[in-house]
């Protein structure tokens, strides 16, 4: 079958939608979708038929009503995190409330739910992530989804007098906005840049890059030592889009990322910042810097290369070191590296790209709603926090959400000193989420830039194009960053 989703073009863009975590499915294949009937009976392994449980009786320990004895429902996605602490999770709900969960764990995302969407009778709790993720803008446009504002106005587990929402990381509730409304939890923390190994570094003598001309530099040297310079994951020209995208917010400074997400018309065309970093990622191809082959291979392909030592640098979310686990050597020591800054950036070399990825949603028809609403509540407790943390070598958005003793991995330890060193100076794009036509647009522009089939200044005027149609979104309106 000759579709561009089998093979990376358009399936990239829809694929990997941001953080994000979040988008890193290696599912490159066709899927077949079995009849409506079949998955609504099947999905999930549990009664979807029934209606939902008895309310239980609301209370200060119980804000949703959730009733005891109930059946819970969750389907998450098993990307880089795995889902055993999904599991783990789902034991600890059982043996509060007293139900019964149904537990799957997949990368088919759209294949396994858009059937129940369709038929009424969605699952409780969804992690809607991955290459398969069913697009949170297109779910709140079609009313599909619950608003979570319940669950931030309700009290914190491991503090009841204070709200949920006083416990999160700051721009949690503003990326699960849509429309005006929280409907998408942002669970994992991930800060994104590039990563290379320390012991590789140790050995060539080769310090840490703060200057993009220093970055080519060590690529350089790569290749003189016969590695490449740069890999990365060409098949989903996501990742490639985070080193672009970072560098225009870096050198133009929070104005320049806004007037992306705002989707103004000088966006891209008549933003010096775009065309420099644009033209800066372009001179890694020219120069011969990237590792060969990298443009044809999946993201998994391309990082276990790079676990390798085959290439100095790959760009990625934090969920790397876990997705790599099996394949990265003992003594690898994996480090994570803001993107080095262009000449006269506004922002300094510690600022990072930081934010939720990983989107759970309670669907508006959800049998279980109230259950679902809670489970999202324990998910922000120190104690769910902390299993994630164990489980997923990840941290996520609840403030101080792992307890001191728990040990991290190198590349999670990296990246929370590279959190702490950024301070305030965090940013992170929201048009991924808001816009996912104008992300998919972006990303195909970049496939096109790496491998020389377009210049930089095409790749402009093809990022401008897909910001203008989506300004004509009637939807757009309600999304405005100040």
């Amino acid at each position: 079958m000759g579709s561009t989703s089998a093979h990376g073009e358009n399936s990239t863009g829809e694929g990997l939608g941001r953080r994000d975590l979040i988008k890193r499915s290696a599912a490159l294949g066709l899927i077949a979708v079995p009849t409506m009937s079949f998955l609504s009976a099947c999905a999930s392994g549990g009664d979807t038929t029934t209606k939902g449980p008895a309310k239980g009786a609301v209370s200060k320990d119980n804000p949703f009503g959730v009733a005891k004895g109930g059946k819970m429902d969750v389907v998450v996605f098993k990307g880089g995190f795995g889902d055993d602490y999904a599991k783990a999770w789902e034991a600890a709900f059982d043996k509060k409330w007293g139900t019964t969960s149904s537990h799957l764990g997949t990368q088919e995302i759209t294949g396994k739910l858009q059937p129940r969407f369709n038929g009424g009778n969605p699952p409780d709790v969804i992690d809607d992530s991955g290459a398969q993720q069913i697009k949170v803008d297109v779910l709140a446009k079609g009313g599909q989804l619950a608003d979570l504002t319940q669950v931030l106005d309700a009290p914190s587990l491991d503090d009841p007098s204070k709200k949920v929402r006083d416990t999160l990381i700051p721009g949690t509730v503003e990326q699960g906005t849509q429309g005006g409304k929280f409907v998408a939890l942002y669970y994992v923390y991930t800060v994104f840049g590039f990563w290379y190994s320390g012991k590789l570094f140790k050995e060539k003598g080769w310090s840490e890059p703060k200057t993009w001309d220093d970055f080519l530099a060590v690529c350089t040297k790569a290749k003189e030592a016969g590695i490449g310079g740069l890999a990365h994951q060409g098949k989903y020209p996501y990742y490639i889009n985070v080193v672009i995208m970072d560098l225009i917010a870096k050198k133009g400074g929070l104005d320049a990322m806004k007037a992306i997400d705002n989707l103004e018309p000088n966006a891209f065309e008549g933003n010096p910042a775009a065309l420099a970093a644009v033209e800066a990622v372009y001179e890694v191809v020219e120069k011969g810097l990237l590792m060969p082959g990298t443009n044809g291979l999946t993201h998994t392909e391309s990082q276990t290369a790079w676990n390798q030592y085959k290439a100095a640098f790959i760009p990625s979310g934090s969920w790397l070191e876990n997705e790599q686990l099996k394949q990265t050597p003992d003594d690898f020591d994996m480090k994570f590296l803001p993107v080095p800054l262009l000449a006269d950036s506004k922002l300094p070399f510690e600022a990072i790209r930081a934010g939720a990825g990983e989107p759970f949603i309670v669907p508006e028809k959800a049998a279980n709603k109230a259950g679902g609403l809670e489970f999202l509540r324990s998910m922000l407790s120190r104690e769910w926090s902390t299993t994630f943390a164990q489980q997923a070598n990840s941290l996520t958005v609840v403030k101080d959400g792992v307890n001191p003793d728990v040990k991290l991995r190198p590349g999670t330890q990296s990246a929370v000193a590279a959190v702490k060193a950024a301070g305030t100076n965090t940013f992170n794009y929201l048009y991924p989420d808001w816009y996912s036509e104008m992300d998919t647009e972006i990303q195909n522009a970049s496939n096109e830039l790496m491998a020389q089939r377009i210049q930089p200044k095409e790749w402009i005027k093809r990022a401008q194009g897909a910001v203008d149609k989506a300004a004509k979104d009637p939807n757009a309106k309600n999304n405005r960053r100040s």
